[in-house]
């Protein structure tokens, strides 16, 4: 075992089921509360599990540096992951000590199965330890492993409430890793994300939603997000679409060609009304690959 990842297994494995760095290290009173705009970069990145199958450098032992490497390049303030395992979960609580992390795993909501997670800078936001969960996507939303949707591997989403220590503004971030197969699984987790969304304690303060959505933008299921159908009102803006209409090579699922051509882009930041969109990107390092997906992140203020 190597020493970071010891080191992270000791952070995560000390901490119990939640797996996150206790809160008294994210002190409200350093709050300052001025009440101007509220900026952020947003990151979603499906890391690859870590596959023993997986041959020279795709094991994950070679991709944890440029992983690293990676998220210091889009350096964002609210990032979610999907795919990690508990250790590489804990190789990255290691690895990021200037980020918080929230997470559980989605088999048995400890460390079981894969963790579909998110981090956040400390430094730069305080997050409410009474605000955040995770939900299965399913019938039992509350049931850990839950599945009932027509998938076979469980599903799930996870929020937290953030709160920006220099202006004082609040923000929601969600998470979810969709279905690969099912689509109808995908529709209803459309529905039941868009409810949770509604249903947040802090109606007024925006939300962030990244993930693997096993989709891209004209599936039902993420057009029903962003409003295609007309049933949600308070529907989402596509950071990305919003930007970058036109162009056609949007590739984000490469399955280790690092190819961009194609549409097949199914690693999505959606945000709430409101917000103006400064830039949307997506990360084609090729060498050495750190995944199999091409991360995202994108730029965002609301006034």
């Amino acid at each position: 075992m190597s020493a970071v990842r010891l080191l992270g297994c000791v952070i995560l494995c000390g901490l119990g089921a939640a797996c996150d760095r206790k809160e008294t290290g994210d002190p409200p009173a350093n709050i300052i509360g001025n009440g101007g705009p509220l900026e952020v970069t947003a990151a979603s990145f499906n890391l690859r599990y870590e596959n023993a199958g997986d041959p020279g450098s795709r094991s994950w032992r070679r991709r944890l540096v440029p992983v690293v490497r990676m998220v210091r390049k889009m350096n964002p303030d609210v990032m979610g992951v999907q795919e990690a395992l508990h250790g590489q979960a804990a190789d990255l609580r290691a690895s990021l000590p200037d980020y918080g992390f929230y997470g559980v795993g989605r088999d048995d909501g400890q460390r079981a199965g894969e963790y579909s997670a998110i981090f956040y800078r400390r430094d730069r936001l305080y997050a409410d330890p009474a605000d955040r969960g995770t939900f299965w996507l399913s019938d039992h939303p509350e049931e850990p492993g839950s599945r009932t949707w027509g998938n076979v591997i469980p599903r799930v989403a996870l929020w937290i409430h953030l709160t920006d220590r220099k202006t004082g503004r609040g923000l929601y971030v969600f998470n979810t890793h969709w279905d690969h197969q099912h689509q109808g699984s995908r529709e209803r987790a459309a529905v039941l994300l868009a409810a949770r969304i509604d249903a947040r304690r802090r109606p007024g303060d925006p939300v962030v939603l990244v993930g693997d959505f096993n989709a891209n933008e004209s599936n039902p299921a993420v057009a029903w997000l962003c409003g295609a159908a007309g049933k949600w009102p308070n529907a989402l803006t596509d950071t990305y679409q919003s930007i970058h209409p036109g162009e056609a090579d949007r590739r984000t699922l490469h399955f280790w060609s690092a190819s961009p051509k194609g549409a097949l882009k199914v690693d999505h930041i959606l945000v709430s009304k409101g917000a103006r969109v400064l830039a949307s990107t997506i990360h084609r390092d090729r060498e050495p690959m750190p995944s199999d997906h091409f991360p995202v992140s994108a730029t965002v203020r609301w006034p």
